[in-house]
């Protein structure tokens, strides 16, 4: 079993930034892809950005390209989401996610979940 553990969530203005970090431990936790969802509130949680687990390829979703940065550090077990550019329409409850294999966009793909961390936008 892989746990995961989010933090580095908060308040920001428009235009400001934050980074999001996901450490994990547990078994078999090295082969497990990251991805990051979030979750509005009356929303349905919706992919943000992944990276794999063998080449590191990342994909991010249409609506944070260019503004967000997913990482990773393998010698701390940890991935990070880099938030610049922040919009009051990305405030959510963000989650780091994890699963064996490939990244998928469906969050019902995988089956490691952090506790989740608050991030809120002001305008």
């Amino acid at each position: 079993q892989v746990q995961l553990v989010e933090s580095g969530g908060g308040f920001v203005q428009a235009g400001g930034s934050l980074r999001l970090s996901c450490a994990a431990s547990g078994r078999f936790f090295r082969i497990y892809t990251r991805a990051w969802f979030r979750q509005a509130a009356g929303k349905e949680r919706e992919f943000v950005a992944a990276i794999s687990w063998n080449n590191g390829n990342v994909d991010y979703a249409d609506s944070v390209k260019g503004r967000f940065t997913i990482s990773r550090d393998n010698a701390k077990n940890t991935v990070y989401l880099q938030m610049n550019s922040l919009k009051p329409e990305d405030t959510a409850v963000y989650y780091c996610a994890g699963k064996e294999g490939s990244y998928r966009y469906a969050y019902t793909a995988y089956d490691a979940w952090g506790q989740g961390t608050q991030v809120t936008v002001s305008s």
